[in-house]
Order: structure tokens, then C-alpha cells, then sequence
């Protein structure tokens, strides 16, 4: 499909007109969804700073052309710098050439944009993720972007906790799809998702609205993905039983969000005794006694913290219980698997996390 501009009709009332905006206009459009937004990142400036370099993820979908019209509209009131970023999986023979025409689309509106295309299609859904995290990471780095944006939505999120939730997680993980979060573990990039208020329709809406062209990903609508399953078959009739409960399950999700920020700093207090130090350093492992010595639901959420800190791993409320009847005073010591190629290995004395061989690393939503 070619690109089509946005609309040219007159945009609804919104702040002062400035200096002209892309393809000439006195002053860019402006509406409720663009007002959302601003206010969003008003009450809340450190999610997208003023004047930052940013690197959007463009899939094509309507949630990321949203995105990036949006902020290319609010970037006159906050002074950011875009690029763009597409990443093509190979896993559709016309994927290439709609990587091609998204090209085209954004340098016709004047935006940098990398295309890159994986050597190797990836084998699931967990591994397409994982690459596209790693490169943007990457190239965040190289061209000093410290924020890398996504396009996810509250419907993204809603369908993220269910998923969650039916396999059994831990809380932190019902609160995944978090706004701001280091795209890896330690990293100095933030992976920033500035649309969580926002649903599906509403992203779907924007871009009729002004005319944005949109690349359709058929593997979207595959029933073999979880994810598709649970969009298609679970929340439609949640929807019917109780309309409007996408927005109440995101909204559930930013609340435990909030809470988990909170909880996260007392287990960080609570950890420091556990810890030990070498000449003032934090040195690696988790003393196992002190740990064992404390009530099992603390030391549950304590080991959890301590886990996802070092691998960037959530573990599900089963494998921790079972995890944590191995650490017992009256178990030996061992070793076991996290996922994705990190460990846990103990002595009587001390735990400590074990990375993955180079070239895997940690998932994290």
C-alpha cells in the first residue's frame, strides 16, 4: 500500500499556534487523544523529558503510527528529537517491502528511521521480542537515545495480566507492561510506554482520524499465539459480560504498578542486610541463612526481588514456592535453572545468580 498523509482538515482547538509544523501547517492538529497525552506527560515529566532524544519501535500497526504522530505533533510543545526504528522478523515474504513503504512513509515526513531485518527468523514470539529489545538497545546506545518508546496500549496490558494471571504469576508480574522500566537489567536505556492510557480503539480511531496509513501483520490474527487467543476469544466476552473491563484490567495493573514501585523500595532496604560487602562493595549473592531464618511469605518476596533485579526474571508463583523448599536449613546445596539460560546456585552459606552463556539473556515485558 502507498502512504497516505494525514489529513489537512483544520485541527481542533488546542494550544497557542506556533512556528509552522510538518508540511507547512501554521500549527500542528490537536485533539482529545493529543490532549490526553500532553497532560499525561505533564503530570508525569520525567516519563518522556523535555528535549530528550527518543527511539520509537515502529511496527506499522496502528498503535505505533499513532505513537509516532502523536509525538511528532507534541514535539513542538516538548522539544524531543525523534528516530525511528522497525525491525523486520522475516517471517512473511511481504514483510521486506512493507518495511520498504514504512520507509518511505517516514522519510516523507522528514523522520529518521533504521530498518533492520534479522538474520535468522526467530523462533517464537519470546525470541522476536528478545532481538527486537537487544537491537534497540543497541542502537539506543549508539546514537545517545536514553528513552525507547513502544506503542503499547491498556488493551496490550489488559491482555498481558490475563495471560499472566492464568499462569499462575507472581504479583509483579500481574503488574508487567510497566510505563517506564531499563530495557534490560542495569541498563541506562528506559523502555517507555507513554499510550497505556489509551485502548486499541482509541489508537484505531487516531489514525482514521488523520488519515495514517497502517501495515497489517496477518500473524496477528494467528490463533497459534497465546496472545491472539486471549484479544479474539477471552476479552471479547469479558467485554459482553462486562463492558468496559479492558480498561478496568489495565487500570487494576497500574494500581498494582504503583504499589509494587513502593514495595520494591522496602525490599531494597530489607536486602541490605542480606547482602554482603567487600572494602564498602555490594559484592554478589544473597547470605542464605539470614534469608531462611525469616517467615517463608517474606522470604518469597524477597527472593523474587533479588531474582528479577540480577536476571531480570519473574518466576512464576509455583516455580518460587518450589524454589524456596530447596533453600530450606535442611536442604543441601544445588543448582537450578531460572530460565532462558540464567541459574541459581547455592552453598550452605550463599546464593548467587548465575548469567547465561553469550548470545542468550533475560525476557522481560
Amino acid at each position: 500500500m502507498n502512504p497516505i498523509l494525514p489529513s489537512e482538515a483544520s485541527p481542533e482547538p488546542g494550544p497557542p499556534p506556533g512556528p509552522s509544523g510538518v508540511g507547512g501547517q501554521a500549527r500542528p492538529p490537536w485533539g482529545p487523544v493529543h490532549a490526553a497525552l500532553h497532560q499525561r506527560l505533564r503530570r508525569d515529566p520525567e516519563l518522556l523529558p523535555a528535549g530528550a532524544s527518543l527511539l520509537l519501535a515502529v511496527s506499522g500497526g496502528q498503535d505505533s503510527m499513532a505513537l509516532t504522530r502523536l509525538l511528532l505533533d507534541l514535539g513542538r510543545l516538548h522539544g524531543w528529537s525523534l528516530q525511528l526504528w522497525h525491525g523486520d522478523h522475516g517471517w512473511r515474504p511481504e514483510s521486506a517491502r512493507q518495511a520498504e513503504e514504512l520507509q518511505a512513509w517516514a522519510e516523507g515526513w522528514g523522520l529518521a528511521i533504521t530498518v533492520e531485518r534479522a538474520s535468522d527468523p526467530p523462533a517464537s514470539e519470546a525470541a522476536a521480542r528478545a532481538w527486537r529489545y537487544d537491537r534497540l538497545e543497541a542502537l539506543a546506545l549508539e546514537r545517545a537515545c536514553a528513552h525507547v518508546v513502544t506503542g503499547h496500549t491498556a488493551s496490550d496490558r489488559a491482555e498481558t495480566l490475563l495471560l499472566h494471571l492464568a499462569r499462575g504469576s507472581h504479583r509483579q508480574g500481574l503488574a508487567s507492561l510497566r510505563r517506564r522500566r531499563p530495557i534490560s537489567p542495569g541498563s541506562p536505556i528506559n523502555l517507555v510506554r507513554p499510550l497505556l492510557g489509551l485502548g486499541r480503539a482509541d489508537t484505531g480511531q487516531f489514525c482514521a482520524d488523520w488519515t495514517l496509513p497502517i501495515w497489517l501483520d496477518p500473524s496477528n490474527a494467528s490463533p497459534r499465539f497465546s496472545r491472539n487467543r486471549i484479544r479474539q476469544e477471552v476479552l471479547p466476552v469479558l467485554e459482553e459480560l462486562h463492558p468496559g473491563c479492558a480498561s478496568r484490567i489495565s487500570a487494576l495493573a497500574e494500581r498494582l504498578e504503583q504499589e509494587q514501585a513502593g514495595l520494591e523500595e522496602l525490599l531494597e532496604l530489607a536486602l541490605k542486610p542480606l547482602t554482603p560487602h567487600q572494602d564498602g562493595e555490594t559484592a554478589p549473592g544473597l547470605e542464605r541463612a539470614g534469608l531462611t531464618r525469616l517467615g517463608l511469605p517474606i522470604q518469597g518476596l524477597l527472593l523474587h526481588h533479588w531474582l528479577k533485579r540480577h536476571s531480570g526474571l519473574s518466576l512464576e508463583a509455583a516455580s518460587l514456592e518450589s524454589l524456596l523448599g530447596q533453600l530450606q536449613p535442611n536442604q543441601g546445596p544445588g543448582e537450578r535453572p531460572l530460565g532462558q539460560g540464567w541459574r541459581l546456585s547455592w552453598t550452605r552459606r550463599m546464593l548467587v545468580v548465575l548469567p547465561p552463556d553469550k548470545g542468550s539473556g533475560p525476557g522481560q515485558t
